[in-house]
């Protein structure tokens, strides 16, 4: 993923993440045991960047313990969790998680997700998308000068597909206190499916169903997914593998899958491209 990563970091470098200095916060980055290891020259030693590289050994699957070990390692008291190497943010991210953990340290914040593009990816990709052409549409929109340019060329996830005020089932940048991460037992290691199968969601359901922690959406701010090959994201849907998943999911948790139920906290601003997703 390494044409993924050199986007990914600089939207989470201080040069791009808008309201924040690079000293109040750390990006840490682990390779899941990738055959090829990352490619990290561009971007491990950039003066005003605090990022730390870790890499497991080859042979997992799932990204439970790449999760989990990235917490353990973290040093400061909030970890903000990426499950996706190929998730760029919008600008404002890390300045409205600070704001709102500062106020209330048990707040559980999330973003909506996005897929680059003009459909869910799923569908886009059986439809021509590819990497080739996200390259040239990233270049013309320019989002390296304005990351707010990203709602101008993305379509809503199908797990945020209800839009700003639904009750999504998943995040995939979201922060929460490291003591209450451990307290939950982390990313649940049982899921061992590719890319984790329903992991995402089971902490999400269960963060916002907690009695401990208060759900907070961050309003005008998101994640957007770039085209990798992803075992769920960018497979046509017919051969999606969530009959699988779901299978996996009962297994462990003894009962089928069920969204959650919450009443979040809004919190943030919407900028004029984010505001087209209110309808």
């Amino acid at each position: 993923m390494d044409r993924e990563m050199l986007r990914t970091i600089y939207s989470l470098s201080p040069a791009y993440q808008r309201g924040v200095t690079g000293s109040e916060y750390e990006v840490i980055v682990v390779d899941n045991g990738s055959e090829s290891p990352l490619k990290t020259d561009h971007w491990i030693s950039r003066p005003g960047w605090k990022i730390r590289f870790f890499r497991l050994p080859p042979g997992d699957v799932s990204p439970c313990s790449a999760i989990n070990a990235g917490v353990e390692n973290a040093r400061a008291s909030h970890v903000c969790v990426m499950v996706d190497g190929a998730r760029m943010l919008s600008p404002g991210v890390i300045d409205g998680i600070l704001q709102q953990i500062r106020i209330s340290s048990d707040s559980f914040v999330f973003t909506l997700g996005w897929h680059l593009g003009p459909q869910p990816q799923n569908v886009s990709i059986t439809q021509g998308y590819s990497q080739k052409l996200e390259d040239k549409m990233l270049r013309q929109a320019r989002w390296r000068e304005d990351g707010y340019r990203l709602f101008d060329i993305a379509s809503l996830a199908a797990s945020s597909r209800g839009g700003w005020f639904s009750s999504i089932n998943e995040s995939n940048c979201f922060a929460i206190s490291r003591a209450q991460f451990k307290v939950m037992g982390g990313f649940d290691q049982r899921f061992v499916s590719p890319g984790g199968g329903l992991v995402n969601l089971d902490f999400f359901k269960r963060a916002v169903e907690s009695a401990l922690l208060k759900p907070c959406v961050l309003l005008g701010e998101g994640s957007f997914h770039q085209v990798h090959g992803g075992v769920a994201t960018n497979v046509p849907m017919e051969d999606h593998p969530g009959s699988v998943f779901a299978e996996e999911y009962q297994n462990i948790r003894g009962l089928a899958y069920q969204s959650p139920i919450y009443e979040p906290l809004y919190v943030g601003r919407l900028s004029q491209s984010a505001r087209r997703f209110l309808s």
